[in-house]
């Protein structure tokens, strides 16, 4: 969810078993298809100004000149479109493929079916994540710009392929860290069922994943240094044309390994809080909406 803090991984945090704590079916399809949206935009919303933070300490020009705390919610029009398009378009992927992989759920080869569920899911939902997140990223290092103004100065100078520029690195970012974060929540998750002698809770559940998602946001921080600078580079650079190798070697060599984990504690942060946030709003919601079709008629 364009996370973004809240990135569209943490739905299948709490559907990767089908559903938040249950079974997936289909006729539920539509309300957690809501749900996960609804939960994408909150995620969103209230982690925001982590995700400035994260990209000012990332930016070229550095935290202070990027901004600093002044203006942490510049680009937030942005992220509010794109949520919820974004949350949808990556919850349809990922069930759709969990689906066709159909598995045992004692099969070993389960956490390859989630990996390659959420694989296919980044791939599709950056198609919708990436254009929010460019434009998104340049109103945060540059606060006293409109995001409708940011947005129509790139299709003037840049065309539609400004709008996805970054869309390699960005994929490249999310394939690895769902590679982490999905066998290390899984066997976090089997760990604490062991321990207790009975399947985890939902809360539980979200406790494995928030530890699981900060340690794969940390691991691939400097994949989202280099999707950062690739965004923000001016039209025409060497960065600007997308070599996620060229970004990286370019901040290992003006600013070492520092440099490469800019921003790593409010990334951690955003997306292990990010967790808790999106599967409360996410079960309530779902729930919600269950309750509501059943009243019907």
């Amino acid at each position: 969810m364009g996370l973004r803090p809240a990135e569209p991984r943490l739905i299948a945090w709490a559907v990767s078993r089908g559903g938040v704590c249950g079974a997936m079916d289909w006729p539920g399809f539509t309300a957690s298809l809501v749900a996960g949206g609804v939960a994408g935009v909150a995620v969103d919303l209230i982690l925001f100004p982590l995700d400035t933070i994260k990209t000012r300490l990332q930016s070229p020009q550095g935290f202070n000149k990027a901004g600093g705390f002044h203006g942490i919610y510049a680009g937030v029009p942005s992220a509010a479109i794109g949520s919820f398009p974004n949350a949808a378009a990556f919850f349809i992927t990922y069930e759709y493929v969990k689906w066709f992989l159909h598995t045992d759920s004692s099969s070993y080869l389960m956490p390859v079916k989630h990996m390659l569920a959420a694989s296919a899911g980044e791939v599709v939902a950056c198609l919708i994540r990436v254009p929010s997140e460019v434009v998104k990223q340049r109103a945060q290092v540059s606060a006293s710009s409109r995001t409708f103004h940011i947005f129509s100065n790139i299709l003037y100078k840049e065309g539609v392929q400004g709008l996805y520029r970054g869309y390699k690195s960005t994929v490249l970012r999310e394939i690895p860290f769902s590679l982490v974060q999905f066998p290390l929540w899984e066997s976090l998750k089997a760990l604490w069922s062991w321990r207790q002698d009975r399947v985890v809770d939902c809360w539980q559940s979200a406790v494995c994943g928030a530890f699981a998602g900060g340690f794969a946001a940390a691991v691939t921080t400097p994949l989202d240094v280099a999707k950062t600078r690739i965004m923000l580079a001016k039209a025409g650079s060497s960065t600007a044309s997308g070599n996620v190798l060229s970004a990286l070697h370019g901040v290992w060599r003006t600013h070492g390994l520092s440099g490469l984990f800019a921003g790593v504690f409010p990334r951690m942060a955003a997306i292990s809080l990010g967790g808790f946030i999106f599967l409360g709003a996410y079960e309530q919601t779902r729930s919600l909406l269950w309750e509501a079709g059943r009243e019907r008629p």
